[in-house]
């Protein structure tokens, strides 16, 4: 071994910056590797952060102590809040992101960062001694030291860029891929599988018709995404268009349908469900006129605007053809082509909630590695991971997360538990307890975590701990007052009392919305709860790791096998088991009573 660190973390994509960032601030002497260094933080697809569901994960993290949110609050073109003619619990935040700013600003808090180290390489090989982590090599041959290792790859593994008949191994624009890390993660016993994903053209601003396209403005106030982020500094810089496809556009790629890769063969990946290719659109959704494309900006200091909306693979002259066909397009030219990606990746459910793989101790993995898709879900990954990877060198009990706790939770539980057989993306419909798990609350859910971790810090807590007693504190003048009825009522809302009640303005922003939120779902919030206390109980009933599952009488085999094979933490687990039915449970919990009086 030339060096040693305690933890090495392999990629330094949105997980992967996370990651080294909750190891480096948790005390770790911590390294971290990318291939090419002006790749960190990346954004190779959409230039936004956050979106449906996606909010909810940023604020999480935020909440934890990542860096994801603070980086977006000073880096962010226009802000909006979605969904926000529903219900609270699938508010969602999303901002447009300068791209190359986020990458700089993200960059600073990696050089800036105590105990950590940033460097260029290759990780080619996971080092192991008496089956635990040791080490890593890299393809030039350096041997380095560590107690834990967390894998964040991205869409690298054996990644390879699909255009119509074109098709060659390398990364997102234009970078390499990393073609030697796979083989050693199937030796190291990972079942390896193939995903796909894609990314629209991108055009340049000065040849697009604006005039043609709607105007899409950002939100005044601005919700920042960070709990420590001053909302009054912040202000809208850019403008998003909105414009649809044709029938000329559906006409062009319904005629050359031969001619798509994911139609000819030539892709063999699956891609995601949720994020569909527009020639995948078109055939699937027939009876649709038209498609929405929005018109996105990339930068302050660029051209290059980006069509949300307008993922394909399609050959170049075809989509040049595509592009042209949609209003205020009929002149852009291209800057960058479409494309299609595919790449490596691993079945999660070989992984513990806590996102370990089971088989070897220090060994964890985060992000798109693991099945998923999205800078969101890989950030979120990232910080969990990273948390226990540093936990577990400091010979600390794990952070867990649970489906009760947060969107992480149900993001680490859906992968681990059920697996996934496409690129999984989070949404708001995953999450059984989401009036609790909103994107508003997430600091008065989760800082206490962060800071027991040793990552949130006392600021953070401090800043949590006075909104929660302001809350109460603010709740309790509204009954004195006999507002609290009032504002029950649909109609009314916080700014209804202050135009009535000007003595309330002291009252900040953020608590307002918790009280008022608190006040007119405080029925379905107490019967969420009651559910919530329920999953705990199962949570909390751990089944033993050494048991061997086919020796227990009344299982049936399908349970036993798939039991014997992912080894859940609790019951709660075991029950979410794709083939582990309701009585299969029941036999479950038989058998830890008899456990629990043999102990006795």
């Amino acid at each position: 071994m030339t060096e040693a660190f305690d933890v090495v973390i392999i990629g330094a994509g949105h997980a992967g910056c996370e990651a080294a960032l909750a190891c480096a601030r948790m005390g770790l002497n911590t390294l971290l590797t990318t291939m090419n260094l002006d790749s960190l933080a990346m954004m190779p697809c959409n230039p936004a952060i956050g979106g449906t569901a996606k909010g909810h994960l940023v604020r999480e993290l935020d909440a934890l102590g990542g860096e994801m949110g603070r980086a977006i609050d000073d880096t962010f073109l226009q802000s909006r809040m979605l969904n926000t003619g529903k219900g609270p619990a699938v508010h969602s935040l999303r901002a447009q992101a300068d791209k190359k700013a986020y990458q700089l600003r993200m960059r600073k808090a990696v050089d800036e960062c105590e105990n950590l180290t940033l460097r260029q390489a290759e990780v080619c090989e996971i080092l192991t001694k008496n089956g635990c982590v040791s080490g890593v090599r890299t393809t030039t041959g350096s041997a380095i030291a560590c107690r834990a290792v967390v894998v964040c790859t991205g869409v690298y593994l054996k990644s390879r860029i699909i255009i119509g008949p074109c098709a060659w191994n390398g990364g997102p624009q234009g970078l390499m891929a990393a073609n030697s890390l796979t083989e050693n993660l199937a030796d190291l016993g990972f079942s390896i599988r193939r995903f796909k994903t894609g990314t629209p053209a991108r055009l340049d601003g000065r040849t697009i018709d604006f005039s043609r396209m709607e105007p899409q403005a950002g939100d005044e106030p601005i919700t920042p995404f960070s709990f420590m982020t001053d909302a009054s500094r912040l202000q809208n810089r850019a403008l998003c268009y909105l414009t649809y496809t044709s029938p000329e556009t559906h006409k062009i790629i319904l005629d050359n349908l031969d001619k798509a890769p994911m139609y000819s063969g030539a892709i063999r990946g699956t891609g995601a469900r949720y994020c569909p290719s527009i020639e995948d659109k078109v055939v699937r959704f027939k009876d649709k006129e038209r498609h929405p494309i929005f018109m996105e900006p990339e930068g302050l200091y660029t051209i290059e605007w980006y069509a949300q909306g307008m993922s394909t693979s399609m050959p170049e002259d075809i989509q040049r053809a595509i592009y042209r066909s949609v209003p205020g397009l009929e002149h852009a030219k291209i800057l960058r082509l479409a494309y299609a990606i595919e790449y490596d990746c691993i079945d999660p459910t070989q992984l513990t909630p806590v996102l370990g793989a089971r088989h070897i101790p220090g060994l964890y993995l985060a992000g798109q590695v693991n099945g998923t898709s999205g800078y969101e879900e890989a950030a979120a990954q990232g910080i969990y991971a990273g948390i226990n990877a540093a936990l577990y060198v400091q010979n600390r009990p794990p952070m867990l997360i649970t489906r009760s706790d947060g969107y992480i939770g149900v993001l680490a539980d859906d992968l681990v538990t059920k697996g996934t057989d496409e690129p999984y993306r989070m949404m708001t419909s995953r999450a059984e307890y989401r009036l609790l798990l909103r994107q508003d609350n997430a600091d008065l859910r989760l800082t206490e975590k962060g800071f027991q971790a040793g990552l949130a810090t006392k600021e953070r807590l401090d800043r949590m701990l006075r909104k929660r007693e302001d809350t109460a504190s603010a709740k309790q003048r509204l009954h004195q007052m006999k507002l609290l009825d009032s504002l029950k009522k649909t109609e009314n809302t916080f700014e209804t009392l202050l135009s009535e009640h000007p003595e309330l303005a002291d009252i900040p922003p953020e608590v307002r919305e918790q009280v008022e939120i608190d006040t007119k779902y405080a029925g379905y919030i107490d019967r969420a709860s009651a559910e919530q206390r329920k999953f705990r109980r199962m949570e909390d009933m751990a089944l033993p790791q050494d048991v061997d599952y086919m020796t227990i009488t009344g299982l049936r085999i399908e349970a036993r096998q798939k039991l014997n094979r992912q080894k859940p933490a609790s019951l709660g687990q075991a029950s979410r088991i794709p083939g582990v039915s309701p009585g299969d449970v029941e036999v479950l919990m038989i058998y830890l009573e008899r456990e629990r009086r043999l102990k006795a």
